[in-house]
C-alpha cells in the first residue's frame, strides 16, 4: 500500500514533538501509518496465538469458548487499546509506557513500568517462539527429526530468533517490508483457513458457538484442571483471546520511526487491535465449527487443532496452510524483536539499565537501527526460554507458563500508565490530549473498565497448572523492591522533565546546527 507524501511541515511537526519532550531524532522516520499498524497486526498474529493456543476455547467450555469467549477477551483488550491509543497520541515517543508513567507519574512508577515492559517483552517473544516451535514440530519436524524435548524446542527457538535479530540488525525499511508483507500473508492465510475450514467440514452446526459444555480436566486434554464451575471455566477460556490480542504497544515503541506518529501510532494500535479481533473471531468459530466431533477434539487437548486439520483437510492444501502459518509466526516474532529492542533503547537512552546503557542506546549510523539493543533483546529471549523449561519441570506446560507470565508482566506495564494517566488528565502533567482524543469522561470511563480487566487477567493467568506464575510474580516484585532502594532511588534519574527539557532542547539545536555547518546528514 503506497504511503502518503510526508511533506516538509508534517516532518518538522514529528521532529518539534520530539523535541519538546527533549529527545533528538535518531532513529530514521520511515514507517508509513499503514506499516505502523502492520507492526502490532503482526505481533497480535491471530495465526500465531489464535492457532498454538486454541485448546483453551475448547477445554474449557467447548464451542461458547470461541463464540463468546472471544468477544469478550477481545473487549478487554479493545479497551487497553483505545485508552493507550489517547496517550499515544499526546506522547509520541520510542519509550512508550515507560516514558508515559515518568511524565505522568514519577521517577519510580516510570521505571517500574519499564521492567515490567521489558520483561513483558521478552517473555511474549519467549512466548510466540515457543508456540512457533511447537508449530512447526506437529507440521514438519518429523522432516527433520524434530521433537518435543527441550533441546530441540530450545535450540529452535534460539535459531529463529538469531534470524529474526539479524533482520531488525539490517535496518528498519527491512523490518517494515517484511512486517508489511506479514499484514497481507495474515489476511490472505486466514481466509483460505476459513473457506477451508467451512468448505471440508463433516457438518456445520452453528449452535456450537453458544453451547456451554465442561470440557475441563481429561475430558479436555487436561489443558485446565477439574472443575465444576462453568463461571469460573468461562474466565479461563479468555485466555485464548487476551494472549493473542497482545503486542500493539509496538506501535507506540515505534513512534520515533512513524511518520506523522500523533495521529499514526493512535490509529495503528485501535486498528490493529480491531481487525485482528473481528478477523480472529471468524478464524476461531470456522475451525470450531469444521472440528468432526467436540468431545474427540477436547481431549485432544493441545492437539486438537492439528487433529481437526488433519481428520478434513486433504494432505496438500494443509501443508500449503502449515507453512503459511509457520511463515506469519517467525514474522510475528520478527516484530517484536523490534518492539521489544525500541523499549530497550530508550530505557537505556534515559540511563535505564544499571549497566551498559550508552551501548544500548547507541544507534548504528549505518543501519539507523540500535544494534546493540536489538542483540540484548534477542540474547534475554534465548536466556529466558533456557530458564523456563526448569520452571516447566513438574507436569507444567513451558509454552503455558512463559504464556501467562507474559500476560501479567505486558499488562501490568499497561495499567501502570493507564491509571496515573486517568489522574493527570486536564492537570499540568498532561494538559491538552493529542490530535486523536476521545472525550474526557468517555476516556475515564475506558480506563477504568482497563483496570477491572487487569483484575481478570492477572486471576485468571495464575490459576493452575500456572499457579507458578505468582511466584515468578512475586519474586520480580521482591527483586524489583531491593534493586530500587539500594542502587536505582538515588542513581536513576529518569526521562527529561520541566527544566531538564530546555537543556536537552538547547544540546539538540545546537548539535543539529554544528551538523548543518559541516554539511554532514542528520
Amino acid at each position: 500500500m503506497a504511503a502518503p507524501d510526508y511533506t516538509e511541515h508534517e516532518k518538522s511537526e514529528d521532529v518539534k514533538v520530539l523535541h519538546s519532550m527533549g529527545y533528538a531524532q535518531e532513529l530514521q522516520r520511515s514507517m508509513s501509518r499503514f506499516s505502523n499498524f502492520a507492526i502490532s497486526f503482526s505481533i497480535i498474529c491471530i495465526l500465531s496465538g489464535g492457532i498454538n493456543s486454541f485448546a483453551q476455547a475448547i477445554s474449557s467450555i467447548g464451542g461458547a469458548g470461541a463464540g463468546i469467549g472471544w468477544i469478550v477477551g477481545c473487549l478487554i483488550s479493545g479497551m487497553f487499546a483505545l485508552s493507550m491509543a489517547q496517550i499515544a497520541s499526546a506522547f509520541p515517543t520510542a519509550g512508550g509506557l515507560y516514558h508515559w508513567a515518568s511524565i505522568l507519574g514519577n521517577r519510580f512508577t516510570g521505571w517500574l513500568t519499564a521492567w515490567l515492559n521489558l520483561l513483558g517483552l521478552i517473555t511474549v517473544l519467549g512466548a510466540i517462539n515457543i508456540g512457533t516451535a511447537f508449530f512447526f514440530q506437529g507440521t514438519f519436524g518429523s522432516w527433520v527429526g524434530m521433537d518435543t524435548s527441550a533441546g530441540h524446542i530450545v535450540a529452535f527457538v534460539a535459531l529463529i530468533t538469531v534470524i529474526q535479530a539479524l533482520f531488525n540488525h539490517l535496518g528498519i525499511k527491512v523490518t517494515t517490508f517484511l512486517t508489511d508483507i506479514s499484514g497481507y500473508i495474515i489476511f490472505a492465510t486466514t481466509a483460505v483457513l476459513v473457506l477451508a475450514c467451512l468448505y471440508f467440514a463433516p457438518a456445520i452446526d452453528i449452535s456450537r458457538l453458544w453451547t456451554f459444555t465442561n470440557y475441563s480436566g481429561d475430558a479436555g486434554g487436561g489443558v485446565f484442571p477439574q472443575s465444576d464451575s462453568m463461571g469460573y471455566l468461562f474466565l479461563l477460556c479468555l485466555l485464548l483471546p487476551v494472549y493473542t490480542i497482545t503486542g500493539y504497544d509496538a506501535s507506540a515503541h515505534t513512534s520515533e520511526e512513524t511518520k506523522g506518529a500523533a495521529l499514526s501510532v493512535p490509529k495503528g494500535i485501535v486498528s490493529a487491535v480491531l481487525w485482528s479481533s473481528l478477523v480472529g473471531w471468524i478464524m476461531i468459530c470456522a475451525i470450531t465449527l469444521a472440528i468432526p466431533d467436540m468431545a474427540v477434539a477436547a481431549k485432544q487437548g493441545w492437539g486438537m487443532f492439528f487433529g481437526t486439520m488433519d481428520a478434513i483437510l486433504p494432505a496438500g492444501l494443509k501443508n500449503i496452510i502449515y507453512f503459511l502459518i509457520f511463515i506469519t509466526q517467525l514474522l510475528c516474532g520478527l516484530a517484536t524483536v523490534t518492539s521489544a529492542s525500541r523499549m530497550l533503547f530508550a530505557f537505556s537512552r534515559d540511563d535505564g539499565m544499571p549497566v551498559g546503557s550508552k551501548a544500548l542506546s547507541t544507534v548504528s549510523p549505518k543501519y539507523r537501527t540500535p544494534v546493540t539493543a536489538i542483540w540484548t533483546a534477542a540474547i534475554l529471549e534465548i536466556v529466558y526460554v533456557f530458564a523456563a523449561q526448569f520452571v516447566s519441570i513438574g507436569g507444567t506446560n513451558l509454552y503455558t507458563i512463559v504464556v501467562n507470565s507474559t500476560l501479567v508482566f505486558l499488562f501490568l506495564s499497561f495499567t501502570i500508565p493507564l491509571v496515573l494517566a486517568m489522574f493527570a488528565y486536564g492537570t499540568a502533567k498532561w494538559p491538552n490530549p493529542g490530535p486523536w482524543a476521545m472525550s474526557g469522561g468517555l476516556y475515564k470511563l475506558v480506563t477504568f473498565l482497563s483496570v477491572v480487566g487487569m483484575a481478570v487477567i492477572f486471576y485468571i493467568a495464575i490459576q493452575p497448572p500456572n499457579d507458578k506464575v505468582l511466584w515468578i510474580v512475586i519474586g520480580f516484585v521482591l527483586l524489583a523492591a531491593i534493586l530500587w532502594f539500594a542502587v536505582e532511588k538515588n542513581r536513576f534519574q529518569g526521562p527529561p522533565i520541566g527544566d531538564e527539557i530546555a537543556k536537552r532542547k538547547a544540546i539538540i539545536a545546537a548539535a543539529e546546527r554544528a551538523v548543518g555547518e559541516t554539511g554532514g546528514a542528520h
